[in-house]
Order: structure tokens, then C-alpha cells, then sequence
């Protein structure tokens, strides 16, 4: 049967959504048939996250009603919340992870399907193992390591994977927000080779990315989102990249980075250098250049950026030259990013108040106007930038760690997969936004999960089992390279 044909196991109709002044939702109508996997797409703000959070029950619609198996679910006196959604086989992986620090990966499992017994420990790390070996083969993961302890693309495997345990109730539609964000370019193959098998049996999911590609691979259908509506949605067949950006109201700079910058000189300024105690290669970075770093993810790259950042608050050693101050953009943002109690205007002002001193006070004037120059310049989207950092969406959160790094008075900004759950409008100013200052002198260090982001940067240094394995330079960069490079230094 054609997909438009089928009765739909899901269906939206004129759901509505208002926080304060602000119409974050208006009016969508979204059908999710049964056995489909829907793409969502949209720039940071349009209201996909709050679409997600009505129809996984985190959110009651201000107007509108959801339909399940052709019964409303939202209609006056019913009870639409988690727990029902749960209980009629609709489960969410949020963009931003919720597991538990201090619990195992087994008792985390056992918070998100609560088990019977005194054994429930022993039956939550199987049903958990068990999933993990069928969407992440080789994952090397153990059900006693405490999740705190595990990178932020381990801990993504963790949620996806409990969430699509079978346990209590039948899972029937699956939506996945970013998933593949922090994982490395093989964990996300596996996820959506997943997807694939989860949809032939019958599934609906919707897969909600900022990686175009992505929702080509997969989806059955594509939506997109656009200040709060649905301005677009068709089947996969019938659009392609271009119209993809073009709903979402975007211009994509589709020519690589490599074509539009001159490579750095290499008697530029040394920056940083490290040497190797194991003999393997030195990483050195001049002004100037864009660094970048490959290689799958937990490898050393987020530990080398850490090394980075501490040198320049510890002082150096035989080691570790850092000639310039220093600024982190975070991947993960809500562990080592954002402050949560603090205002929009304040996290991005955090390493910059020096500068907006007057007469040895703070000066809220130049408060404002850095903040609101830096607002305009990465259009963050909030009706007021004293609001609590909070209230914006992930990508936007992400656009005001960009705010305070740039803004700084840094020679060198080092960034952690920065571009977790940002649009590609938001990207390709941010490129730009790069370009423009490694002309003006200052370096990038650049950890990326991206692929093609890599060929925004002068050189690439791959990493396996903490150490460096090779250097590419920019005109000689290939994902095969890159991927051989890796897996030939794990076999030696």
C-alpha cells in the first residue's frame, strides 16, 4: 500500500503551542503512518523539539488533538503524559542525555524499564546488553561501568539502546532527537542500519538530525519545520538537499571550506606544541591554522583538547607549550558548558568581562552590547537575552558557547564536536565566522564526528588508543584515508 494511503498509527492535527509571548508551535498537522520512518529537519528554534514534547507527552497542545489508532489522546478530561505514551508504545531519545551519573549502565536500565524480582540487576544488564550488541556491535561497553564515567558518545549508545529495549510495553513509534550527535561515523551507520531493520518489521520512528544525509539515507518521508509550522512535507523520493534548505530558509555553502582559504604558512607562529612521550607524533598548531581531529570517537581527542585547556591554567611543562590564552567550546553542554542557573546574557558574557570593565566595575552597558552583537551576528533566537539559558533549544544553547569563545580575548579556541544539534544555517555561519578569524591570526583546534568537516581545517591529525597515528594535510584528505589510517595503527 502507498505510504500516503495507510492508516495512520499517529496523527497530528492543528497542535498548537505557546510559551509566554512566544508561539513556539502553530497549528502543525504532522500523519505518521505505520512501518514509516519520518525525517524531520529545521534551523534551531522552529519547533521541533516542542512537537516531539506533545507527542511523547512531556507537553499538553494549547489547541489541536493527537490521535492514536484513530483515538484522540488529548481531548478534554483524558491523561496524556509520559507514562501513557509509554504505555501505548511511544518512546523519545532526547537530544539531551538524561542518565544518571552515579548508576550503573544496568541500574539505568532499570530506571527507564523498572524490573520485577531480586535479580532485577542481572535481567536489566542482559535486556541492555543485549541491545547494544544488536545496534552497536562492539561497542566494548559493561553493564557495572557507572555511566558517569563513560564519554558523552558512549553514554548516547546507552540511551538509544534502552530506549529501544522491549520490555514492558511493545514499542510501536520511536523518536529519536539527534541521535547521532555525539557518536562517530561508524556508531551512527549502525544506528541507522538499525532504524532500516526496526521500520521493515513494522516500526515507525522519526529521526529528527541537522545531518541531511542522514534523512536521505533513512527516511521514508521528510518534513520540515519552520518558525513554528510545518511548511513542508513529502516523500523522500520527491525532494532533495537543495529543497531541504531552501523550506528551511537557508542558504548552504555547498563548496568545501578548502576551495576558499589559504593554507596557513608554515613559518606562522607556533602556538601550541606537545611532544610525544611514546614516540609518536608531535602535535603542533600555529596562528592561523584550523586543526582538526579524527579518528572514532573516545580516542584521545576530547582528553588531548582537556590537556590543552589545563596547560594554559597550570602553567607548562616539559611537554606541553601553549603560547596564547585559551577558549573551550563544549560538546557536551550541559556537563561542562552551560551555567544552567544563569541568564542567556550571562553565559555568553562569562569570559569576556574583562573587557566590558569601566573604571574597574563591570559596565552593563558594554554588558549589552557585546552580548547583543554577538546575538545578532549567530541569530539566537529568544525574545529576550535575560530569560535563563534554559528556555532556548539545544542548538541555541550551542550558539551561545560559540558566543562566549569567540568573544574572548583568546589566541586559540579549542571545540569539542561543537556542532551537536546546530543547523546548517547556523553551521555555515560559524565556518564562515572561522574563516574569517584564522585570517585575522587566531587558531582552532577542532574535534569533529563530521566527516566533512574536517575539510574546513588546514591539517587533520588521526588518533587511535590515545595517540597519534598520522597527519593529513588538507588537499590530501579522504574519509578512506582517514579510516585507514585509524583501523591500520589499531591492527599494528
Amino acid at each position: 500500500m502507498p505510504l500516503t494511503q495507510q492508516e495512520p498509527l499517529v496523527q497530528a492535527i492543528g497542535l498548537s503551542k505557546s510559551f509566554g509571548a512566544v508561539l513556539a508551535l502553530q497549528g502543525a498537522e504532522l500523519r505518521i503512518g505505520k512501518g514509516v520512518c519520518i525525517g524531520v529537519a529545521g534551523h534551531n528554534g522552529a519547533g521541533k523539539s516542542t512537537l516531539m514534547n506533545i507527542l511523547c507527552g512531556t507537553l499538553q497542545p494549547d489547541a489541536g488533538s493527537l490521535h492514536l489508532d484513530g483515538q484522540d489522546m488529548v481531548q478534554a478530561g483524558s491523561r496524556w503524559d509520559v507514562r501513557e505514551a509509554r504505555r501505548v508504545g511511544i518512546r523519545r531519545v532526547f537530544q539531551e542525555l538524561s542518565l544518571c551519573d552515579n548508576l550503573t549502565l544496568a541500574e539505568n536500565m532499570h530506571i527507564a524499564s523498572p524490573l520485577p524480582g531480586r535479580h532485577w540487576r542481572r535481567d536489566a544488564a542482559a535486556l541492555l546488553m543485549v541491545q547494544l550488541d544488536l545496534i552497536f556491535p562492539g561497542h566494548g561497553l559493561k553493564p557495572h561501568q557507572p555511566a558517569g564515567e563513560l564519554p558523552i558518545g558512549k553514554r548516547q549508545m546507552v540511551e538509544i539502546a534502552r530506549a529501544f529495549v522491549d520490555a514492558e510495553h511493545p514499542l510501536r513509534l520511536m523518536i529519536l532527537d539527534e541521535p547521532t550527535s555525539s557518536l562517530d561515523p561508524r556508531c551512527a551507520d549502525q544506528l541507522l542500519a538499525h532504524i532500516r531493520r526496526f521500520v521493515a518489521q513494522g516500526g515507525s520512528c522519526i529521526l529528527i538530525t541537522h545531518k541531511l544525509d542522514e534523512i536521505f539515507a533513512v527516511a521514508d518521508r521528510v518534513v520540515t519545520m519552520k518558525d513554528g509550522r510545518i511548511v513542508d512535507d513529502c516523500l523522500r523520493v520527491n525532494t532533495d538537499r537543495s529543497r531541504l534548505v531552501r523550506a528551511m530558509g537557508q542558504n548552504e555553502d555547498l563548496e568545501k571550506s578548502r576551495q576558499h582559504r589559504q593554507t596557513a604558512h608554515s613559518h606562522a607562529r607556533e602556538m601550541v606544541r606537545i611532544a610525544a612521550a611514546d614516540g609518536s607524533a608531535e602535535f603542533v598548531v600555529r596562528s592561523g591554522e584550523v586543526i582538526g581531529m579524527a579518528g572514532l570517537a573516545g580516542h584521545g581527542q576530547t582528553a588531548l583538547l582537556v590537556r590543552l585547556f589545563r596547560a594554559t591554567q597550570q602553567g607548562r611543562d616539559a611537554s606541553h607549550q601553549v603560547g596564547c590564552k585559551v577558549a573551550f567550546v563544549a560538546g557536551d553542554r550541559q556537563t561542562d558548558g552551560i551555567f544552567p542557573l544563569w541568564s542567556i546574557a550571562r553565559n555568553m558574557s562569562q569570559a569576556s568581562l574583562a573587557a566590558c570593565k569601566r573604571y574597574g566595575l563591570l559596565d552593563p552597558g558594554r554588558e549589552r552590547s557585546m552580548v547583543e552583537q554577538w546575538r545578532t551576528r549567530l541569530d539566537l533566537r529568544t525574545e529576550d537575552v535575560n530569560l535563563p539559558v534554559l528556555s532556548l533549544s539545544g542548538g541555541n544553547q550551542q550558539k551561545v558557547l560559540f558566543a562566549r569563545a569567540l568573544a574572548a580575548d583568546a589566541g586559540m579556541v579549542l571545540m569539542d564536536d561543537p556542532m551537536r544539534g546546530v543547523d546548517v544555517g547556523t553551521k555555515q555561519d560559524v565556518y564562515q565566522l572561522i574563516r574569517a578569524e584564522a585570517a585575522a591570526g587566531r587558531s582552532f583546534v577542532w574535534y569533529s564526528t563530521e566527516f566533512e568537516e574536517l575539510y574546513h581545517c588546514d591539517r587533520v591529525y588521526v588518533f587511535n588508543s590515545g595517540r597519534i597515528v598520522g597527519e593529513i594535510g588538507r588537499t590530501d584528505l579522504t574519509e578512506e584515508k582517514v579510516v585507514h589510517m585509524s583501523f591500520e595503527a589499531a591492527a599494528a
